[in-house]
C-alpha cells in the first residue's frame, strides 16, 4: 500500500525510540497524564524483545494532540522518543470501527434482554 493511501489518526500516536525494556504497562502510564488511554501498546518481535515503537490510542482528539505536544523529543526510561500521529490503512481502520460498534450494538442489546428479565 502506497503511503498516500494512509489517513492519519486523531486519536493514536505512533511512539519510536522506546528503550527495549519498556512494556506497554509503562507506556500507559507515561501517556494516561494527559487523558483516557484506550491501550498503549509496544511492538514486539518474534522473540518477545521490543521492536522499540508501539502505539497509544486516547478516547478522544484533544488528548492524543497535548500528548504529542508534550512528549515529541522527550526522554522516557533514558532514551529520547518521537511522537507522532499513526498513519492507519483505511481498510484496517474500518473494520475495527465495524466490531467496536458491533460489540457496542451486542452490548446494548445484553441490557435490554436484562431489563426484560426484571
Amino acid at each position: 500500500m502506497s503511503e498516500e493511501n494512509f489517513v492519519i489518526s486523531q486519536t493514536k500516536l505512533f511512539v519510536g525510540g522506546l528503550n527495549w525494556k519498556m512494556r506497554g504497562r509503562e507506556l500507559n502510564e507515561s501517556f494516561s497524564q494527559f487523558g483516557e488511554v484506550i491501550f498503549a501498546r509496544v511492538k514486539l518481535g518474534e522473540d518477545g524483545r521490543s521492536k522499540g515503537f508501539g502505539f497509544v490510542e486516547f478516547k478522544n482528539a484533544e488528548d492524543a494532540a497535548k500528548a504529542k505536544e508534550a512528549m515529541d523529543e522527550q526522554e522516557l526510561m533514558w532514551r529520547t522518543v518521537k511522537v507522532d500521529f499513526a498513519k492507519e490503512d483505511p481498510e484496517r481502520l474500518k473494520a475495527r470501527e465495524e466490531a467496536a460498534a458491533a460489540a457496542a450494538a451486542a452490548a446494548t442489546e445484553e441490557n435490554t434482554e436484562e431489563k426484560t428479565e426484571e
